[in-house]
């Protein structure tokens, strides 16, 4: 059965070609929403709507697309009925029996907190803020080290209800491991907070939810919300100007000896964690051992990976408690792989922040971790959204998968050049969008795939296109496939891109490796997600307009040249195979070309 929470959503910025014929569908979705399951209670904190059976309205779909005066949600924070919760506490409190040490001291801790927290009540509203409480990333419940689940980087699929376990699956209940759970934070876009606090022990567990909120009076009414939740504290980032879309979905878990850092294309769903056996999602998981007492690490001895997450969280406006804590755990495990994101709004300046975000971002982290290549790529990109999808987009994307910081093309577009580099620069380009075309592969479903899925078209709506973009594209025409899961008649809420490398001509790698790569994150197959360097007026200078929070991890596959081939000494029947063991590729392949079907579009 699909469920379907409130959505915490705006519009993200996209283009207008984008915006106009989903506003009033969006906004006629929430009225019908509103007015067709009643409400549980009629003040402002138990105004949630009850969930429906469909999911058509519910998804994170298209970021692109959403507008801005949905905002605020009619019943606050989403999935959130204290009344009931409060009556669910006091009845496990009531057959709790007595509590070991372990958890005597952490209620100590939490009353604690509860006390401080009431001389300094949590409203604060500033965008880049959370409430109040003192925090971080450091509480201790017990002493020791711990055995780590997970010491190394590691990608697995989420479970889904009615398929067997394989050893590639995990569970939210895995994923949190509540036992000894001190402090979580939470970013997500779509949430069912009820859902969330049974899968989390408020009592010795500190919550931070990262959440979207785009105007004041939001922000005002979540915080009146969360005010007497002693451990549960509310962050906003910043989204001002063209900033509509906070997408971001990451987990900061610490345990007494440990940080757990997830990064799930999921948002805080259950049928986005397989509950509802329709819908399939991917993380990255790995474990950090806390530092011993007193040798807390500088910035600089911080890997990529680790240096671009606290970039991240500081964007987001996470307490400074929270965020130099971070420092207490070491990062040694992430030196083979990247922390990459999209933080949104605007970023230039002398220092050019701009590198560091978006697909300039993603560019830089390729080239740190030496997977660069001038080489022609193999692209195969898994979304669950699709916007206005055209060749300048892909380009920007390509290159940066390349190991281009985004320079080249945005020279390439904003430079008057004489006539023959301009001539040159053209046979560059028409090169480019050969590669593409011959090598990129868009997986998408068709209407056929989601009819015939668990959930059929009712739990479809967290997969959005519109036959306007479709219609309008020649290049999307031309690179979709179908989008079928290994696992039959799942559909996907993934974000993945794999990527390899295609030696010119047969010829091998230098290193006699194959130098692939795959990105688990939040970022769709769109400029909001990605955003755009552009030429600062003033300036004259390049800047970055980013209209989307995401963020994601790049995995690096290394693996010998012969691998990639049969012992015929023939390319692989899936060359995706490269990827086994390291990240699961849930799709289909080759996929079948959309053209020859229709698309799923989810509003018509």
């Amino acid at each position: 059965m699909c469920s379907s929470p409130i959505d915490v959503m705006g519009d993200s910025g996209g283009s207008n070609s984008e915006d106009d014929e989903l506003k009033l569908a969006i906004a006629l979705s929430i009225q019908e929403q509103a007015a067709v399951r009643p409400l549980r209670n009629g003040n402002s904190l138990n105004n949630v709507v009850e969930p429906t059976k469909d999911l058509t309205h519910a998804s994170d779909h298209n970021c692109d697309t959403m507008a801005s005066n949905i905002l605020p949600m009619p019943g606050g924070i989403p999935g959130l009925d204290r009344k009931t919760m409060e009556e669910e506490r006091l009845a496990r409190k009531r057959k709790a029996p007595i509590s070991p040490p372990l958890r005597a001291k952490n209620r100590k801790i939490n009353d604690r907190t509860a006390r401080q927290t009431h001389d300094h009540p949590p409203i604060s509203t500033a965008e880049g803020t959370t409430t109040t409480g003192d925090a971080g990333l450091h509480e201790r419940s017990a002493n020791g080290n711990a055995t780590l689940t997970f010491p190394s980087p590691i990608v697995r699929k989420t479970w889904a209800l009615g398929f067997p376990r394989t050893g590639e699956d995990i569970k939210l209940e895995e994923v949190l491991e509540r036992r000894d759970l001190t402090l979580a934070v939470l970013s997500s876009f779509q949430w069912d907070v009820e859902w969330l606090l049974r899968k989390i022990d408020t009592a010795t567990t500190k919550l931070i939810m990262v959440m979207q909120a785009k105007d004041e009076a939001t922000k005002q009414q979540y915080a009146r919300e969360a005010a007497d939740m002693a451990n549960l504290r509310l962050c906003f980032p910043p989204m001002e100007g063209q900033v509509n879309c906070m997408h971001s979905k990451l987990m900061l878990l610490a345990h007494p000896n440990y940080l757990r850092i997830v990064v799930p294309t999921a948002n805080l769903v259950p049928f986005d964690w397989g509950e509802s056996g329709v819908m399939e999602n991917t993380l990255f998981l790995v474990d950090l051992p806390r530092h011993p007492k007193g040798c807390r690490r500088s910035p600089d001895d911080m890997t990529f990976f680790g240096k671009e997450l606290i970039y991240f969280c500081q964007a987001m406006g996470l307490q400074n408690d929270v965020v130099n804590s971070i420092y207490d755990f070491d990062f040694s495990a992430t030196k083979d792989v990247a922390f990459v994101h999209t933080i949104g709004g605007t970023h230039g300046g002398k220092s050019e922040p701009w590198r560091r975000t978006g697909y300039c971002g993603l560019g830089r982290a390729v080239q740190h971790l030496g997977l660069s290549t001038a080489q022609p790529l193999q692209v195969d990109f898994i979304a669950s959204s699709v916007g206005a999808v055209n060749i300048d987009f892909l380009i920007m994307l390509y290159l940066g998968a390349q190991g281009n910081d985004g320079l080249r093309e945005y020279n390439w577009r904003t430079t008057v050049a004489t006539k023959t580099a301009r001539k040159r620069d053209q046979s560059w380009r028409d090169e480019l969008i050969e590669d593409i075309e011959n090598n990129f592969r868009l997986y998408f479903p068709s209407r056929d795939t989601v009819v015939r899925s668990r959930g059929g078209v009712g739990c479809g709506g967290p997969i959005c296109m519109q036959s306007k973009w479709y219609n309008s594209s020649a290049i999307l025409q031309h690179i979709l496939r179908d989008c079928k899961s290994t696992r039959q008649g799942l559909l996907m809420h993934n974000k993945l891109f794999y990527v390899r490398p295609q030696p010119h001509h047969g010829q091998e790698a230098a290193s006699g490796e194959c130098s692939a790569w795959a990105y688990i994150g939040s970022a769709n197959c769109s400029e909001s997600a990605w955003g755009k360097l552009v030429r600062d007026k003033d300036t004259k200078a390049p800047k970055s307009n980013c209209r989307n929070w995401e963020c994601g991890v790049i995995m690096p596959v290394r693996v010998p040249q012969q691998a990639t081939k049969s012992n015929n000494g023939l390319p692989l029947e899936n060359p995706l195979s490269v990827f086994d063991g390291t990240v699961p590729v849930p799709i289909q392949y080759p996929g079948d070309e959309i053209k020859d079907c229709t698309p799923w579009y989810y509003a018509e």
